[in-house]
């Protein structure tokens, strides 16, 4: 049972789960899997929401709210009107956040809540034309869109799009990793030995059967409560600051950064984080004169205990509150924090059922578990300073803190250990080359830290490769398309199409690195090669995207020789060269080829 709160936490520390949690920025290789439909990605008005939350007779306010996963490109905004002889202001679009691409360059980029204001000269009617455009992390790129507005004259109403409020800003994953979280803060040092004691006070012996469940749940649902009006105070202080938009600043998210720091030195032990000591008092007192052993006793300690909350759930806490309040989502953070109050108080139910004897005992592991909780919040100290720093900065500082967990492991203690002493120098070990690898790709030039080591060096321009990839017929309407499928069908070729667009950083990944590599090579000459230009993306090439059920580049497709397409092998978003290898391998034994 230790060992599975110890991984559990391994977990929640790890870069993956920091990067959720802050929309950290994007990397054109990232999530580089085999995708066989589109399930995985949503339709373009799914991914980004725009609504008018603002037209009066100065301004225009839009909001667009980027699901998580999904941003938008600061560059592809354009605003027209109609009828065009009507006038408006330069738009006031936010910075947004760095990210350098080898193809593009420098961009900026847009993740969760943006808002863009357009200042209004004219008092008519009018419709607004709102283009944009975005792409999903895991390497699908949208067309450009293109929204309409109808904008009222003289009283401001809001347009045809999504109201300002429908946004969601939570999703069942989410609260499960609040829950977690809340179940997790339960196994630091100063929370489970005070189980037994708590049990004693709310349940006064009746534990078991229905009365001891009641009573728990009496003190659990009001603690969960208090949580959820925190949340939601927090939520909607970080909406009217609009946080979110001002987060792109440095000067908001590195005193964010050091917040999480100061958070993370208080879980190591430095110093604690309580409530002032004269509210502290009067809430205890009012803790000591409540009877438990009744409803209304267990609820008002559950209210009292929420607020009384230890030193080693203070820090994650507000860590957890500063996180809401920069989301700027009221409904969401409420949620979030009674998800997180129902997982710190499921080991009481527990208790209250019967089932203590399941739960761990104390020991020096709590430590363990409170200094993960510490590591935790340095991952994510380092996820919002990654939107200001260059990419090798934030690999120096994802490096150090690899490699101080490595060193807090005894990763270079070369003395007689104990069995579970030497799985853990292990892990500290291979932190430590973790380490090493960040450092080493930071000075080259690297940005990602899933993928802290330069790529290969690929072919050049005369090589065979290179020269290989000049057996590609490329068209770019739906008419040139069906015709050369027809050309195939009638000699019996079987057809890979690759769906590309200039725009598409994934695209040029996939044309560089995937479709070059010598394993690939290989086995394309057994294919008809066709690829799909929709850089321009008109109307007609968008009915295309209709037909085959496709939202956006990049896409591989397979027909066979009968001109069928074969459907479960198709493969949307980014892929890498040894994945895409396999599923050529694959498709050729079904074609007999």
């Amino acid at each position: 049972m230790r060992r599975l709160f110890f991984l559990l936490f391994l977990l929640l520390a790890s870069p993956a789960f920091a990067s959720g949690l802050l929309d950290n920025r994007p990397s054109a290789t990232l999530g580089a899997a085999s995708l066989s439909n589109n399930a995985d990605f949503l339709p373009v008005h799914e991914a980004f929401k725009l609504s008018l939350v603002q037209a009066d007779a100065q301004t225009l306010k839009l909001r667009f709210v980027a699901t998580d996963g999904y941003y938008l490109y600061r560059h592809r905004f354009h605003f027209r009107t109609e009828p065009a002889d009507i006038a408006l202001g330069t738009p006031n679009i936010p910075k947004g956040e760095a990210k350098h691409d080898e193809f593009f360059g420098d961009v900026e980029v847009y993740h969760g809540v943006l808002d863009i204001e357009i200042p209004r000269t004219d008092a008519r009617a009018f419709t607004l034309l709102v283009g944009y455009q975005g792409c999903a992390d895991k390497g699908l790129c949208y067309p450009p869109e293109t929204e309409r507005l109808s904008i009222d004259g003289e009283a401001a109403a809001a347009g045809t799009a999504l109201p300002a409020g429908s946004e969601q800003g939570w999703s069942w994953k989410s609260l499960l990793l609040f829950f977690l979280a809340g179940v997790g803060l339960t196994f630091t040092p100063c929370v489970l030995p005070m189980l037994p004691i708590l049990s004693g006070v709310v349940l006064r012996g009746q534990v078991g059967g229905l009365r001891g469940l009641a009573l728990s749940l009496a003190y659990v649902l009001p603690m969960a409560a208090s949580f959820a009006v925190l949340g939601a105070l927090m939520g909607l202080f970080g909406a009217g600051l609009n946080l979110q938009a001002r987060l792109q600043s440095a000067w908001v998210l590195v005193p964010f950064a050091l917040f999480f720091v100061v958070f993370a030195l208080a879980m190591f032990g430095l110093f604690e984080l309580k409530l002032p000591q004269a509210l502290s008092n009067r809430l205890n007192n009012v803790a000591n004169h409540t009877r438990g052993g009744s409803l209304l006793g267990a609820a008002v300690l559950g209210v009292l205990s929420s607020l009384l909350v230890s030193p080693c759930v203070s820090a994650p806490l507000a860590g957890a509150l500063l996180y809401i309040s920069a989301s700027g989502d009221a409904v969401g953070g409420a949620l979030k924090l009674f998800a997180l109050g129902l997982g710190m108080g499921a080991p009481l139910l527990l208790i209250a059922t019967g089932g203590a004897a399941w739960l761990p005992k104390s020991g020096p592991w709590l430590n363990t578990v409170k200094n993960a909780i510490g590591v935790l919040l340095l991952g994510l100290a380092i996820g919002l300073l990654s939107r200001v720093l260059p990419g090798p900065a934030t690999m120096l500082l994802v490096g150090f803190l690899a490699a101080g967990v490595a060193l807090f492991l005894g990763a270079l203690e070369f003395v007689v250990k104990a069995p579970r002493q030497r799985l853990a120098q292990l892990l500290g070990l291979a932190l430590l080359m973790y380490g090493l690898a960040c450092w080493y790709g930071a000075l080259n030039g690297q940005g990602d830290p899933l993928r802290p080591l330069p790529a290969p060096v690929t072919a050049s321009a005369n090589s065979p490769a290179a020269a290989t990839s000049a057996a590609w017929q490329t068209v770019t309407t739906p008419a040139a398309l069906d015709a050369a499928l027809a050309e195939a069908k009638a000699a019996g070729q079987p057809v890979l199409l690759d769906w590309y667009a200039d725009w598409c950083i994934s695209c040029k990944v996939i044309e560089r690195e995937v479709l070059n590599a010598p394993q690939v090579q290989g086995q394309l000459h057994a294919f008809r090669l066709l690829r799909f230009d929709i850089t321009e993306s008109s109307a007609e090439q968008r009915s295309l995207l209709d037909r085959y059920q496709l939202f956006g580049p990049p896409a591989l497709l397979f027909f066979a020789a009968n001109g069928s397409e074969m459907t479960t092998d198709r493969v949307v978003g980014e892929i890498n060269a040894g994945e895409f290898a396999q599923i050529l391998t694959r498709v050729r034994g079904k074609l007999g080829l």
